[in-house]
């Protein structure tokens, strides 16, 4: 299993960051612009990745203000799971997103480095949004 990770600290309490992550029609502010189509509902999203494949992901479990786990809605390309998971107080938060994909050599070669782009892209962004 390879991971991809991205670690971020919001100046807002847990509570309003998983708020805002809990709702998958928020996340579309979260991607970059190679991603196309995007269809959402409060716990699923489906979407296009440009140049490689359309994605739908569900939210699988939610522990409030703590953590966010989200797995493929539909047969994926390779197998992955997407964790939001956090950690703080009133003041600020600690985000760390995690990618976990199921990756033979060939497709690490190729998803490695997008996929941790999008990690960091997203946590990123996710500290502009909430700012």
């Amino acid at each position: 299993m390879s991971t991809f990770q991205s670690k971020i600290t919001i100046n807002r309490p847990a509570s309003q960051v998983y708020t805002f992550l809990a709702d998958m029609n928020n996340h579309q502010q979260l991607m970059p612009d190679s991603i196309t189509e995007w269809s959402s509902t409060v716990n699923e999203a489906s979407f296009n990745i440009q140049n490689m494949a359309k994605l739908a992901l569900k939210i699988d479990s939610r522990i409030p203000d703590k953590q966010i786990n989200m797995i493929p809605a539909a047969k994926p390309p390779f197998e992955m799971s997407l964790t939001w998971a956090l950690s703080g107080d009133d003041n600020e938060t600690t985000v760390t997103y995690t990618i976990s994909a199921e990756l033979n050599m060939m497709m690490k070669m190729m998803a490695s480095g997008p996929l941790q782009k999008l990690a960091d892209h997203e946590t990123q962004t996710l500290a502009k949004v909430l700012a």
